[in-house]
């Protein structure tokens, strides 16, 4: 069914682009939803990810919806890429995190502006009872809200042209760090992030760069 957790969260991570956002990174761009809901507020965005058949898609659905340009999409593991240091006003990890060390973090702190933000919507292992009593409840939840896009896809007039309908699926990885295990990597190298637990087997992370630490 086509009800997909990463999307679910779209809006709640537009909510941190800062007012004077002109250039975005996305690591893990998948075939480029999210890229192309940050190209649409005027913002520059490099996007990137390391299967090549969900980057091919994604040039190709783009060349339909971003007739501007202002996605850049390419092939590219993050932990080998070379980022240039105070370039990127937002960057956004969606689900792709948990696929690399999370030391890579670090690399993309050093590439924030001064004022830039970082968020990451990441998977984290169940460890804990509070993890498996949240991932019990997010069953029934999840089966309703597929449920109900299911029925809402099969109604849109579009539905048989769509090329969402042809998009090939990204790779998965099951994630290696709990939550306390993510809270306390990260509490080094992004101070005074916030993490928030998500329904769906999900965490945001926000990590807001101080102009005066930047790149260190």
């Amino acid at each position: 069914m086509p009800f997909n957790h990463n999307d679910h969260y779209h809006d709640l991570l537009l909510r941190e682009i800062p007012a004077s956002c002109r250039r975005a990174l996305e690591v893990g761009c998948g075939t480029g939803g999210f890229a192309q809901k940050l190209a649409r507020l005027g913002i520059e965005v490099d996007a990137i990810d390391a299967d090549g058949d969900v980057i091919a898609a994604a040039r190709g659905r783009n060349s339909l919806l971003d007739p501007s340009g202002r996605i850049h999409f390419e092939q590219a593991d993050i932990t080998r890429l070379a980022l240039p240091p105070n370039t990127y006003d937002y960057i956004a990890c969606l689900a792709s995190i948990h696929h690399v060390p999370f030391e890579t973090v670090r690399k993309l702190r050093a590439s924030l502006t001064p004022n830039g933000v970082l968020v990451i919507l990441g998977c984290y292992r169940e460890a804990t009872l509070r993890d498996h009593a949240v991932g019990l409840l997010a069953v029934p939840v999840n089966a309703a809200w597929r449920i109900a896009v299911f029925f809402r896809e099969k109604t849109r007039p579009d539905r048989h042209t769509t090329p969402d309908d042809r998009l090939p699926p990204a790779p998965v990885t099951p994630p290696s760090m709990s939550l306390p295990e993510i809270r306390e990597a990260s509490a080094d190298i992004l101070p005074g992030r916030r993490i928030q637990r998500l329904l769906f087997w999900r965490y945001l992370l926000v990590f807001h760069n101080a102009g005066s630490g930047a790149g260190k």
